[in-house]
């Protein structure tokens, strides 16, 4: 089975902002030209799936109507890590010490006071990972950075990241499709 990971394209985020689940937008001809780039990666039947973020949701419904064939649905597990108090801010204006925290009980801490753990996180995707491997389907996720590096980490079979420095670091453009092949559940 095969799976896609699209990442949306460039937002209009200030740069260096964490914008986690903060919705923000992203220019209609960054959204066509990223659909336009990963379209022909994607063949014919198979299911198309995108966070509700409308970074996502606007790029799966270009790609459908790229490919008439394409029908996307709203999987709200696809959305990207809640960083609570700090969406919206500026990574930079983040206390260290506060970052540290977090990264210092990286399994369960909570970013930005109130956010996601990432055992949370890893656990709401890993649900739409299963669901995805029990379908015996191939699909498209049209989703984040962080989804797709929990999906990384998934098909691996490591289901739990204590650490901090065991969280995939390597960069993921905007636009970027990376495909996963496995076996059936």
């Amino acid at each position: 089975m095969k799976l896609w990971l699209v990442r949306h394209a460039l937002t209009e985020a200030a740069p260096g902002l964490c914008y986690g689940r903060t919705d923000v937008g992203v220019p209609a001809e960054a959204t066509l030209q990223a659909a336009q780039g990963v379209v022909a990666q994607i063949p014919l039947g198979v299911a198309l799936y995108g966070s509700p973020l409308r970074r996502c949701a606007e790029l799966a419904r270009t790609l459908a109507t790229l490919r008439p064939d394409l029908q996307a649905r709203v999987d709200p597990r696809l959305a990207e890590m809640d960083f609570g108090a700090w969406e919206g801010r500026p990574w930079s204006s983040i206390a260290r010490e506060d970052f540290d925290a977090w990264t210092g009980n990286f399994a369960d801490g909570n970013p930005g006071v109130h956010g996601e753990s990432t055992r949370r996180f890893m656990q709401r995707v890993g649900g739409a990972f299963d669901d995805w491997r029990a379908s015996g389907r191939d699909a498209v996720w049209v989703t984040h950075a962080g989804v797709m590096r929990a999906v990384q980490l998934l098909h691996r079979g490591v289901r739990h990241v204590e650490r901090a420095d065991e969280w995939p670091s390597q960069p993921i453009g905007y636009g970027e499709c990376q495909l996963v092949e496995t076996t059936g559940a």
